[in-house]
């Protein structure tokens, strides 16, 4: 009896109370409840293994079709090593996605999270409050709003240079990306001119207060602020002292930067320009985006019908100042940040006068009498801008002068 002397199933009880209790199997069957055809199942069994072969079996299957196997648990690894050695995304979404990308199975994301742990390859990080008053601003189509901004990278000697930016709102798609020794205004517009080359006219830009993007707190406009005019795009500006306004664009810097530090330090601009050139492709098609539903920025851009500029609230611009017409006739006015001379006359030499400036031209009132003096079209390549109100004659008795 020492061999069944502590039955741990129901089965092994039925079975004794049938062999050691003189009872039959209809008796056994009524006291515990189950049918005379069960008890004889288990003596069957209990003749054919024992009391072993009545313990519980498992239910688990013997074998699982979908089960990791040693060769794509090494993929997770390899993945997580070489994405971390790129400077990219590392996570177990991205890591997911590039599983997918090589028709590999893809597992659950939870099981990707304990592979990586369970090797030492997640560092813990300290859980973050969410930031639920915080509303987060996305644009609803393509190309209707474009970001911009410039940061700061150092070449290999140790010199300063900056890179600017062209970030569509919707998709994240990293329109332009390109590096100089310093921003301009110039370099602004032809930077955004050549994304427009590319993709089109954006519905908007949203850019900071710097000066080669607004001249808004010196009540003027520059060159960048006259194209958008022109072009009937409406210009956004963030709040002083508010980057959150530029949200994606500044969290876009701290990615650039992520894979540039995993990079050889580039010797000079041609080849930084080539580093920038193989992270846009990179960032473009080839890192998923959380944000975008684990797509690709270049796969989000392409999904949707692209927004058009529409015209702009405040089509007509104008701008009054308060001047003196100089000993030599002439007036200088700044415009786009380019110095221009306006010649009004030397009969009117030292008159108190009103400059109005819109989009296309310059008029310049006497302030005594109200009279217009001059107008001149604005041609932004030319210094000297002629006064057009003069005719010929006028002109011709000048030069006998």
């Amino acid at each position: 009896m020492s061999e069944i002397s502590r039955p741990n199933s129901k089965s092994q009880v039925i079975v004794l109370s049938l062999l050691h209790e003189d009872l039959t199997p209809t008796e056994v069957a009524a006291r515990f409840g189950v049918s005379r055809r069960y008890v004889h199942y288990l003596l069957v069994r209990y003749r054919q293994g024992g009391l072993e072969s009545l313990e519980p079996g498992s239910r688990r299957p013997k074998s699982n079709p979908r089960a990791l196997t040693k060769d794509l648990r090494d993929e997770i690894i390899r993945l997580r090593t070489h994405l971390l050695a790129q400077g990219l995304d590392a996570g177990a979404a991205s890591i997911a996605w590039h599983l997918g990308e090589g028709k590999l199975h893809t597992p659950a994301l939870s099981t990707i999270w304990r592979i990586l742990k369970a090797e030492g390859l997640i560092t813990p990080q300290p859980k973050k409050r969410p930031k639920a008053y915080m509303t987060r601003f996305e644009a609803v189509q393509p190309n209707e709003t474009w970001q911009s901004d410039f940061t700061h990278w150092r070449l290999k000697d140790g010199s300063d240079v900056e890179i600017i930016n062209w970030l569509d709102d919707h998709s994240r798609l990293l329109l332009s990306c390109t590096v100089f020794k310093a921003i301009t205004g110039k370099i602004v517009i032809d930077t955004f001119n050549e994304a427009r080359s590319q993709y089109g006219t954006p519905f908007s830009t949203l850019t900071d207060n710097g000066n080669v993007y607004t001249a808004r707190f010196v009540k003027g406009k520059n060159g960048f602020e006259y194209l958008l005019s022109e072009l009937e795009i409406i210009q956004k500006n963030g709040s002083p002292a508010h980057p959150q306004t530029q949200g994606k664009i500044e969290r876009f810097h701290q990615t650039l930067k992520k894979w540039l530090s995993e990079q050889e330090a580039a010797k000079d601009l041609k080849e930084l320009q080539r580093q920038l050139d193989e992270f846009r492709t990179i960032y473009n098609t080839q890192r998923p985006h959380k944000a975008l539903e684990m797509r690709t920025p270049q796969s989000s851009y392409e999904a949707t019908v692209k927004a058009t500029p529409k015209e702009a609230k405040d089509k007509e611009h104008y701008r009054v100042r308060h001047d003196n017409v100089d000993q030599f006739g002439k007036i200088s006015l700044r415009r786009a940040g380019k110095m221009h001379h306006l010649g009004v006359g030397i009969e009117n030499q030292f008159k108190k006068v009103y400059i109005v400036v819109d989009h296309y031209k310059v008029s310049v009132v006497e302030k005594k009498t109200g009279e217009v003096l001059s107008k001149h079209v604005i041609e932004p390549t030319r210094t000297y801008w002629t006064n057009f109100l003069v005719d010929d004659e006028t002109k011709r008795s000048r030069k006998l002068k």
